[in-house]
């Protein structure tokens, strides 16, 4: 019985002071409660613009290793060169050396047409139409003047695929760049299915993709 009695007062002492325990954090609206692994809720780590000491410049955020590149990315293929890094500067002579040197790197596929044609209906209609024509919605509305018709431009101005993606990356006279938005992988996607409408609109001598060949 004496045992009984001592487990019972242990108990109720214990139920109460968790209570007034309970009770005293209820009346902070501010308090999280009692926190189990704490580490969990509260990094240790430096977030991402605090300070860091450990460092000279002080600052947490810290730049990428040289040499890092994006996941999906591959340093020596995408550009259509042997290069790791873009060599071709936002200038005239870059667009033109884009021109001379740039080929697209990722096959030519129906699989791939479908990727191009996807990137293309998001991020190119609203200018160059559905159809490539240089009449798409915002040219309609009268926003910003027409950028041309692609296979125009391709005889007038010997547009290839290289400085497409030159394009891409810097932008062009109106057109923003858009290497922010669009991957190097999706760039070369994109200009795959642009080459298609400028097949489908010219005859197929006069097309820069005239003698690819899609391969099923």
């Amino acid at each position: 019985m004496k045992i009984f009695k001592h487990k019972l007062l242990t108990g109720f002492a214990l139920t109460t002071s968790t209570i007034i325990l309970l009770n005293s954090c209820a009346t902070d609206p501010l308090s999280p409660g009692i926190e189990f692994m704490p580490d969990m809720y509260r990094s240790v780590a430096y977030k991402p613009y605090e300070e860091n000491p450990n460092f000279k410049d002080m600052l947490g955020a810290r730049p990428p290793v040289t040499g890092t590149i994006s996941q999906g990315e591959f340093p020596n293929s995408v550009w259509g060169i042997n290069n790791s890094i873009y060599p071709y500067p936002n200038s005239n002579e870059g667009y033109e050396a884009a021109g001379l040197n740039l080929k697209n790197p990722i096959e030519l596929t129906p699989e791939n047409l479908e990727k191009g044609k996807a990137i293309y209906t998001k991020f190119c209609t609203p200018c160059h139409g559905d159809a490539g024509d240089g009449n798409g919605s915002i040219v309609a509305n009268g926003k910003f003047p027409t950028p041309g018709k692609y296979w125009d431009k391709v005889a007038s101005a010997g547009l290839n695929e290289g400085k497409m993606f030159h394009s891409i990356t810097y932008g062009k006279n109106l057109m923003g760049q858009h290497a922010s938005q669009v991957t190097k992988e999706e760039r070369w996607l994109v200009i795959h299915y642009i080459n298609e409408l400028i097949k489908k609109a010219t005859p197929a001598a006069n097309t820069p993709a005239a003698n690819d060949t899609i391969k099923k």
